[in-house]
């Protein structure tokens, strides 16, 4: 189940657009995939496919544990931990290997389909993180704050799309259809989230 957005205060920008994410009880919602796509789609450059994209391993855990990338951008895994990792997922949106590797190495690996991929390790089954892979090259993360902004959007019809690894909406998704213009005003999504997991993962 999700809620509709919460229209805030008026408040005339440009072609950015502020955006909190909430859950029902009213606490921020860190680590929230927030894309826009206009109804006349959007190209993604290869300044947008640059990066860097990182996804460490440090103290036992996936630094960060949600990332977002835009589809064909390559994300770097190093290990900053003094021991051995096995990063893996089985995610239909990309299916990967890095066999067991150790302290200062890095791997990298390509992402060219859209979708959510969920990674582990293969030695310690407590990490877990998740990479988002978008069609657009409008997107960000909310901060511990549960806010985030849009930046540089073109005016017109588009979606607003978040994604929270812990969402029940279907897939994990919310969809808001909007105007983007000068007097276009701040959103606010509250989310139903499932409880989170106790193990050191953390989602």
């Amino acid at each position: 189940m999700s809620l509709l957005p919460i229209l805030l205060a008026p408040v005339a920008f440009a072609a950015d657009m502020p955006v909190t994410v909430l859950d029902i009880a009213g606490k921020p919602v860190a680590d929230t995939v927030v894309t826009y796509t206009p109804d006349q789609g959007a190209t993604i450059g290869a300044a947008d496919r640059k990066g860097p994209f990182v996804v460490a391993q440090e103290d036992m855990q996936f630094t960060p544990k949600v990332l977002v990338i835009p589809a064909g951008a390559t994300v770097n895994f190093p290990n900053n931990d003094t021991v051995s990792h096995h990063v893996y997922s089985f995610s239909p949106a990309k299916k990967f290997q890095l066999p067991l590797y150790g302290h200062g190495i890095s791997r990298s690996m390509k992402f060219d389909s859209e979708g959510t991929v969920a990674i582990g390790c293969n030695i310690h089954d407590s990490m877990q993180a998740y990479i988002r892979v978008v069609g657009t090259p409008y997107f960000t993360r909310t901060d511990a704050k549960g806010r985030a902004v849009l930046k540089n959007l073109p005016d017109g019809k588009g979606q607003i799309l978040v994604w929270h690894p812990l969402s029940t909406a279907k897939d994990g998704e919310t969809l808001q259809s909007i105007v983007i213009n000068a007097g276009s005003q701040p959103l606010t999504f509250r989310l139903k989230l499932r409880r989170m997991s106790t193990a050191g993962g953390g989602y």
